[in-house]
């Protein structure tokens, strides 16, 4: 009896139609559950289609190159019987996640203050670049018909579109290129081989697509960080009384929870900081909703998954959530849409070490807050010193946004909240 299964395009968010960039498998083939199968591009992501059972490839429907929607015939599987059908689900290339601190992709950054050779974006003429290329380029202010395509064709990728804007970035600016003179010399080619034994290590694409947002970021906003400590004695106490019930229903609670909880409570006294400043740079758009993305450590690099309506979560639903995105994300699994929509960024290094660190702000985003290892600290209390957990914190804000004043109020309210967690009732 013939067990020949058709394998689709699934549900890949809110994209129509996307490109096939790569088809990896071809007939005659056989594939294991969760293998991928082709890879397909949108505007925002890259994302892998995994076979939903194991077989023999009976046929290719599809082509790199060509279009693809949700539905859209990709092959036929000669199924193994031995093996359960695992529902088919789009899972993005790990190339290609979003990663920290990088911009939501629902809101457009602003482009670099430090503009690139020709500030206008190639949209026809004889380049060959995908639609992904084309927006990524648009959005950095990249004149595609300047930039050498490495790609098949002379295609330029997205990867030649970076090499191009670090270039420029490195080359010395006078006021006639629009922006202050930094007298910044070219970074030299070094042959370091030259001194000793070397091995040259491709970055990961996470960590080269990274690259070239975290300089923009870098440079479009003027960033300041403000450093102050947390006394997180008692509400350490009470998180430690929890851990039984949390284990009972299946739940690491860590410290993230309550700082986002204690988030919602400082972006509603300060709703500055919830909030992006418009394209135009005239004005602020202020967000009457609280998702929050957090950074988590995957073998590829970090990125970040968006944890959405924290103020209507409890903490133990939100702990369910933070540890569910985590593994997603470690096994490759997170999805475009669970890394999108993030109002405010938690950077936190507490399970592996440090005090103090800078963190860049995840634009379009105004602040990120970077949080280091407690620790036991001598505290005065008015007659004597007595040991205190103390919670290294590093807020990072958008000074175009928020000052030096504001800046260090929120931070101050943040403190005063994770002292005493109890005024979250009030």
């Amino acid at each position: 009896m013939s067990n020949i299964k058709e394998v689709r395009v699934p549900d890949i968010g809110d994209y129509p139609e996307v490109d096939v960039i790569e088809v990896l498998v071809k007939e005659g083939d056989v594939v294991k559950a969760e293998e991928s199968l082709v890879t397909l591009e949108s505007d925002k992501a890259t994302m892998d289609i995994p076979a939903p059972f194991a077989g023999k490839v009976k046929s290719v429907r599809l082509k790199a190159g060509e279009k693809a929607s949700e539905g859209t015939l990709i092959l036929t599987l000669e199924a193994d019987e031995s093996t359960s059908v695992i529902p088919a689900q789009a899972a993005p290339a790990p190339a290609t996640a979003v990663p920290v601190p990088m911009a939501v992709a629902e809101n457009k950054p602003p482009a670099p203050a430090a503009p690139v050779a020709a500030p206008v974006a190639a949209t026809g003429g004889k380049v060959h670049a995908s639609p992904s290329v084309r927006a990524f380029a648009r959005e950095l202010g990249v004149d595609l018909s300047q930039v050498n395509g490495s790609g098949p064709k002379r295609r330029v990728l997205k990867e030649d579109v970076q090499a191009f804007v670090k270039a420029e970035l490195s080359k010395p600016r006078g006021a006639a290129a629009g922006g202050l003179s930094l007298g910044l010399a070219a970074m030299p080619a070094v042959d370091f081989s030259k001194f000793g034994e070397v091995e040259t290590k491709a970055l990961s694409k996470i960590k080269k697509i990274s690259g070239a947002n975290l300089h923009r970021n870098w440079v479009a906003a003027p960033h300041i960080t403000q450093f102050d400590e947390a006394d997180i004695t008692e509400l350490e106490a009470f998180r430690k009384s929890m851990l039984d019930e949390a284990a009972n229903q299946g739940v690491k609670l860590t410290l993230l929870p309550f700082l986002m909880k204690v988030l919602v409570a400082a972006m509603k006294a300060f709703p500055e900081f919830n909030a992006s400043l418009a394209a135009d740079g005239e004005s602020l758009v202020l967000k009457k909703y609280f998702h929050f993305g957090f950074a988590a450590d995957t073998p590829d690099g970090l990125v970040v998954p968006v944890i959405r309506d924290v103020d209507q979560k409890g903490l133990i639903e939100i702990a369910r959530e933070l540890g569910a995105l985590s593994t997603k994300a470690r096994e490759k699994k997170i999805t475009p849409g669970e890394m999108q929509g993030g109002c405010f960024t938690i950077s936190s290094l507490g399970g592996i070490g440090g005090t103090y660190f800078t963190p860049i702000i995840n634009l379009p985003e105004v602040a990120i807050l970077g949080v280091s290892r407690a620790s036991m600290k001598p505290v005065w209390n008015g007659q004597e010193f007595e040991p205190r957990l103390m919670l290294p914190l590093s807020l990072s804000y958008d000074h175009r946004v928020i000052d030096g004043a504001l800046g260090a109020r929120f931070s101050a309210f943040l403190c005063n909240m994770l002292g005493d967690v109890r005024r979250l009732l009030l």
